[in-house]
């Protein structure tokens, strides 16, 4: 079956010419309203993610997700291995928060506080409209010959693209394996970390491709979050939007003609003058509706409401709207789907919250060494040896550590016979010995609460099994 000619657009992605080949976008330099609070957000936000991998709180990096080491820290909590269950509830969190966001904005995080957006529109095409110029200028360029003008043009805008790059490498890097890391390797040699540099390198010709010539194409492409929005929209969802029915009239566009009543000819409001076309990041016509390629990153709508107002029209024409608003002048509602999101959304949050109240700051696990068996001592003592590991999530030393039994008559001899220290964020692990007399053996294999502690304060509790002979069950 054919497709009708109204729907051809969406037999191919806007950035593919005919041909199949890649057709270069070059938006017009925006400006507007929406443009402005874009930018007052994403200097906030690039403000954020540069310095979130070298702020602390209370010495714990503020992001942090250094999975080599097996070491992750949100807004300054620590999360250890042990800890994995907390990093999985954290993650549901912000998949159901971006999925509810989705439901009810439509894909206004790419437009606004996506970093590849962010970094893309807001930095890098910023610096070529710097040098190139704006879209004419730009297309002008391109197909200039390679003489002197071009080549410098060329060699300053790849030069500081590669900066850039360079300084986002090192950023994400701060973000892998720690800030004070990256900032020692900066100020060390260079040679001294050969395999740090060349993943540094390795990061730097990523993101150098990805801005400099992948561009668009991550959004439209390689991010799966563009696909989401099949399953995710539905008419009560509000995106960037353009009122067909006020745009189109009864006859469809035309072009302007003054002191034209056009509501008398039947004509609509957009006066077809591909404004809204030409300022597209993703080269899309939003006319055609809702389009896989769109970011919600309002450049057509600040663009439209500029001729609007130039031609005497109100405002609007596209807009953050609803189908249902455009179609059927509905104002905005929860739907069904908005409160089930909202209440697992909410019920995720809790649990969350509850279980970083309950977490432990120190974690104690005293397990019976493999293949041995008991000890039966002088004086009727049972002995069992057992390994021990103390972790500290804290960002102070634990000093003067001992272990305690809390539930039985016994002693507990550390193979060291002394105090130990577990060091900030670290652990520390050895060996143990847990004496029990006979006569509080009750059957063959009980279970022993142990303490431990710091000097005399109680930092912690974990139970272990102790053996005994089978002749006292």
């Amino acid at each position: 079956m054919e497709t009708p000619k109204s729907e051809k657009f969406r037999d191919s992605i806007g950035t593919i010419n005919t041909e199949g080949k890649r057709s270069w976008v070059y938006p017009k330099k925006p400006s507007g309203k929406y443009y402005k609070y874009r930018s007052y957000v994403s200097y906030f936000l690039l403000l954020f993610l540069i310095s979130a991998p070298f702020v602390k709180i209370k010495g714990n990096q503020f992001l942090l997700f250094n999975v080599l080491e097996r070491k992750f820290n949100i807004f300054g909590f620590p999360f250890w291995p042990q800890d994995f269950h907390l990093l999985v509830i954290s993650m549901i969190v912000g998949v159901v928060f971006v999925i509810l966001f989705t439901v009810v904005f439509g894909r206004i995080f790419c437009g606004w506080i996506c970093p590849q957006t962010i970094f893309l529109e807001m930095v890098f095409r910023k610096i070529e409209y710097w040098i190139d110029g704006d879209r004419g200028k730009q297309i002008r360029l391109e197909k200039q010959p390679w003489n002197a003008d071009k080549i410098r043009k060329r060699v300053l805008k790849w030069t500081i693209f590669f900066i850039i790059s360079f300084i986002i490498a090192n950023v994400f890097l701060a973000y892998l394996i720690g800030g004070d890391t990256v900032i020692s390797y900066i100020t060390g040699n260079p040679l001294d970390n050969i395999r740090t540099l060349i993943s540094l390198t390795i990061f730097t010709c990523v993101f150098y491709f990805i801005f400099a010539w992948f561009r668009e194409q991550v959004c439209i492409i390689a991010c799966p979050y563009g696909r989401l929005q099949g399953v995710l929209l539905d008419n009560k969802t509000i995106n960037v939007a353009y009122d067909y029915k006020r745009g189109e009239g009864e006859k469809g566009r035309a072009k302007f003609r003054k002191n034209e009543d056009r509501k008398e000819v039947g004509k609509g409001d957009c006066i077809d003058c591909k404004q809204c076309v030409v300022v597209c990041p993703t080269g899309i016509d939003i006319r055609n509706g809702t389009q896989l390629e769109c970011v919600n990153c309002t450049a057509c709508i600040d663009e439209c409401d500029h001729i609007m107002e130039s031609v005497g029209y109100p405002k609007g024409l596209i807009r953050y709207a609803s189908e249902n608003n455009i179609a059927m002048k509905k104002p905005f509602e929860f739907s069904a789907r908005i409160k089930g999101y909202s209440a697992v959304l909410f019920i995720l949050v809790g649990i969350l919250i509850g279980m970083l109240f309950l977490r432990n700051e120190v974690e104690a696990t005293v397990l019976r060494l493999p293949g041995q068996l008991y000890e039966h001592k002088e004086n009727n003592i049972i002995s069992n040896v057992y390994t021990y590991k103390i972790i500290n999530k804290t960002t102070k030393d634990i000093t003067d550590v001992s272990y305690k039994i809390l539930s039985h008559k016994g002693k507990i001899k550390l193979v060291s016979n002394h105090s130990f220290i577990v060091p900030k964020q670290g652990l520390a692990e050895g060996t143990l010995f847990i004496e029990i007399n006979e006569s509080a053996l009750e059957k063959d294999k009980i279970k022993i609460e142990i303490g431990v502690f710091s000097g005399e304060k109680l930092i912690e509790t974990t139970i272990t099994n102790s053996l005994g002979p089978r002749s006292y069950r």
